[in-house]
Parts: structure tokens; sequence; C-alpha cells
């Protein structure tokens, strides 16, 4: 039987990266997103099922459970990594933008811890990509850093509800991680970018990390292989930091 995961907003930055990662290790991956990438690796594409959905659905999670259980008759993780970011201040929030962020980076995440709980077994796990705002505010971040506080505690309670079955769950906060959909995020005018991600990115790791800079996807996505693992059945109700050292905890 296949080791299989299921991950949303697989299509790009960190989620293609976790898709990626995990087809490299073994796994079967149905990744859920908005579009279909087109370019998959070649020693990789036998391992990697497609799904278009919207993580604000309800049913397209249990779709994306169903599309496992069809395809390998097993399933070992379920990876809520679809979201987006955008600094507003509080005077430019309005409701159309309240009502998408909470439902992709939160609402989404209930819809897939609840698919996933009723289709894993024990030994399995659920995996939350959060974020350091979900640990500390931070300007024109409210709204976000809302979604991301609440990531925690829907980590925190299902590991509760969820560990007498012997299913864990786990979140992981990254830092800022320089994909596509972060720069435009910086590039918006309420961002602390002032008009130039490159050069608030490159004082970030200088100024604000212990390393002197700033984590890579694929540092995120080894950690969520770790997580998913065997070596890892100890672990529950966390939100594990991946941040060079910039919240030490």
């Amino acid at each position: 039987m296949s080791n299989t995961v299921i991950i949303t907003g697989g299509s790009k930055g960190i989620g293609w990266e976790l898709v990626q990662t995990y087809a490299r290790n073994g796994y079967k991956v149905i990744s859920g997103a908005r579009s279909i990438r087109e370019e998959i690796p070649e020693d990789i594409s036998e391992n990697i099922k497609q799904v278009i959905i919207n993580v604000k659905k309800r049913e397209d999670h249990v779709n994306l459970v169903r599309t496992a259980l069809d395809w390998t008759n097993n399933l070992n993780c379920y990876v809520n990594s679809a979201g987006f970011s955008e600094w507003r201040s509080i005077a430019s929030v309005n409701e159309d933008f309240i009502k998408e962020m909470f439902e992709t980076n939160l609402y989404g995440y209930f819809w897939g811890a609840q698919a996933a709980a009723a289709a894993l077994k024990t030994g399995g796990s659920i995996l939350n990509i959060s974020s350091l705002a979900a640990k500390r505010g931070t300007p024109n971040n409210s709204v976000y850093s809302a979604t991301k506080f609440g990531v925690t505690g829907l980590t925190q309670s299902l590991c509760k509800e969820l560990g007498p079955k012997g299913i864990r769950v786990n979140a992981v906060c990254p830092v800022l991680i320089e994909t596509p959909g972060l720069v435009d995020a910086l590039n918006q005018k309420d961002s602390p970018a002032n008009g130039d991600p490159s050069l608030f990115l490159a004082n970030f790791s200088a100024n604000q990390t212990a390393l002197g800079r700033l984590p890579s996807a694929k540092e995120v996505a080894q950690l969520c292989l770790f997580l998913t693992s065997k070596n890892a059945t100890g672990i529950t109700g966390q939100s594990i930091n991946v941040d060079c050292g910039v919240l030490p905890n």
C-alpha cells in the first residue's frame, strides 16, 4: 500500500515544493489547487495526481480524500497549505477582504481537517502550513495574523480531539519565504516593503534573523516530511517555527 498525502495549494509556492518533496520520497501525492501545473518533472510525474479545487468549498476537500482513497486506498497525511497574504491597514479593511482571507486561510483549513479526520487511521496526521504571524502581530497585518492565530487554535484543539484515535495534528510556521505570492503581497501599498521587496527582504535577513538569511521553501517541506514520518510519532499539537532564528522560543 502506497504512502499517500493530500496537499492543498500544491500548484505553486510552498505547496509546489511540498508536492515535489513528498513525491521524491516515494509518496503518492494528490495536489489540490485552483489551477493545474503543466510542467511536472518526469521523475516524479507518476506519483502526482492534480485536482482543481476551491479550498473555500467543503465538498472539494471531501473530493480530494475520495480521490486519494480511489487511487491508493490509503491516506497518511493531509496538508493544508493553500492560502495567501496581503498587508492592509485597519482603515482599508472591508468585508470582502476579511471574508476572502478568512475563508481561504482558516475556513479552508477546517474543511480540510474535517475531511481528513473522517478518513485517517491510527498513525495518520494533519499538517497546517501556518506562519510566524500566528505568534506575533505586525503593522497592517491584522487580518492575516488573525487567520493564522486561528490556525494555532485549530491545531491545538484537534490534537486533543483526534489524539485518542492515534491521529497527530501539527502546524509549521515559516517566516517570510520568497515566493511569487509573497513578492506580490510585498508590492501592495500597505506592505512593509515600501515598494522595494528585494531591499526589504535583504534588510530583514540581515537584521531580524539569527542565521543572516531567510529559510527556503525546501526547508519548510523537509520539516513537513519529518512530521509526517514515523520518526515524529511523539509530536502533536505543536506550531514549529521555520524562521532562521527570527523568533526563538
